[in-house]
Order: structure tokens, then C-alpha cells, then sequence
């Protein structure tokens, strides 16, 4: 049977474009491992920070999961902090659902910024220039998805063009943004439990 990770989510955007990240990071570190991702849980920043909200959505997300399977919960961090918000986020996760291999990411400040970190792999996808380069310090341009909307020939539209650029951009580029290096490390660390336990395929 293959390993289940389930995702909750934020952005229309993000339901396509997260698990496409979840695969190319799985594809790197455990090729022969299969995986597969249900229909991500889509539920806005602000609700989902509500009492009881998160703790909600990680029990959908169990049930899709299922036993062999973990949890991804990604969603921005905006103005947030991630090394505050996500640790918040994670003890309310395992008071949910103690018994399921969970993981909280908060791209800082969003999941576009991972896209800046690695400006150079997204030449000429979409409009974007042959000399595109990154920003001086990517996590802390706020403004992530105006900053690429500016440089794409027609504009960016996250339901258009997110998963687009979530399947082309260089992932080792992109872990110079220290959210995606811990979203890398987290993706690999889900894998790595079922391979411990000697549950991958």
C-alpha cells in the first residue's frame, strides 16, 4: 500500500500547488516510495485559526490519511511569526490527533516567497524575464505573489499559474528560503517514519 499525506490548506492556489511540492520533495529523498496525496482540505487562514477549526481539519485530514498516512498543514504566515504560530499550530494538531504522524509549515510570509528564492529556475515560464533574479531577501519581501505579478507577462493568478510554477521551480534554490528548507525537512521526516518502521513500498 502506498503512504497517504493529507494536506490542509489555505488558497484556492494551494490545492494544487502543495501537493505537487509534496511529490518532487518525496521523489528526492524516497524515489521509491509511492505516494499519494488526497484531495487537499481548503480552509481560509482566518477560520481555521478559530478554537476548534484547526482541530477539525486535522480530523478529516486522519480520516484521509487513513493508517498509513500523515498530515501536511501548510498555510502562510503573513504577518505571523512561523517560529511562534507553528508551534501553536502543532500542539493544537496533536491534541486533535495525537495518534497521526503531523507536520506544520508556515511559508514566511507566503508560499510564494518560495518561488522569489528561486527566481533563476522560473526564466522564462510564463512571461517571467530570461534575467530574472531573485530579491536580496526573499522571505522578507512582503508582497510575494505582486512582487512575481509584476515581472509575469499577463500577471500572476495563483488558481492559474501556482502549480505551474510549484512544478518547475528549483527546489535546492528554493531551500535558501529557511520556511521551504524546514517544509523540505518536514515532507522527509513524514516519509521517514514509515520507512523506520519499515511500512514504505
Amino acid at each position: 500500500m502506498p503512504l497517504r499525506i493529507a494536506c490542509v490548506v489555505e488558497g484556492h492556489g494551494d490545492v494544487n500547488a502543495v501537493p505537487t511540492v509534496i511529490r518532487r520533495v518525496a521523489q528526492e529523498v524516497e524515489p521509491a516510495t509511492s505516494v499519494v496525496i488526497p484531495h487537499p482540505i481548503r480552509i481560509p487562514k482566518g477560520k481555521l485559526l478559530r478554537p476548534g477549526e484547526l482541530e477539525r481539519a486535522v480530523q478529516l485530514a486522519a480520516m484521509q490519511a487513513g493508517e498509513r498516512g500523515g498530515i501536511l498543514i501548510l498555510i502562510d504566515a503573513d504577518d505571523d511569526c512561523p517560529a511562534q504560530l507553528a508551534p501553536a499550530l502543532l500542539a493544537r494538531a496533536r491534541t486533535a490527533r495525537g495518534d497521526v504522524p503531523l507536520a506544520v509549515v508556515l511559508p514566511k510570509s507566503e508560499f510564494e516567497s518560495w518561488f522569489l528564492a528561486a527566481a533563476e529556475s522560473l526564466r522564462g515560464h510564463h512571461g517571467l524575464p530570461a534575467d530574472l533574479q531573485p530579491p536580496a531577501n526573499p522571505e522578507a519581501t512582503r508582497g510575494a505573489k505582486e512582487w512575481i505579478h509584476r515581472y509575469m507577462q499577463g500577471g500572476y493568478v495563483p488558481t492559474l499559474h501556482q502549480a505551474s510554477l510549484a512544478a518547475a521551480f528549483d527546489i535546492q534554490l528554493a531551500r535558501r528560503a529557511d520556511s521551504f528548507d524546514k517544509c523540505y525537512r518536514e515532507i522527509a521526516r513524514l516519509l521517514a517514519i514509515f520507512r523506520e518502521a519499515g511500512e514504505v513500498d
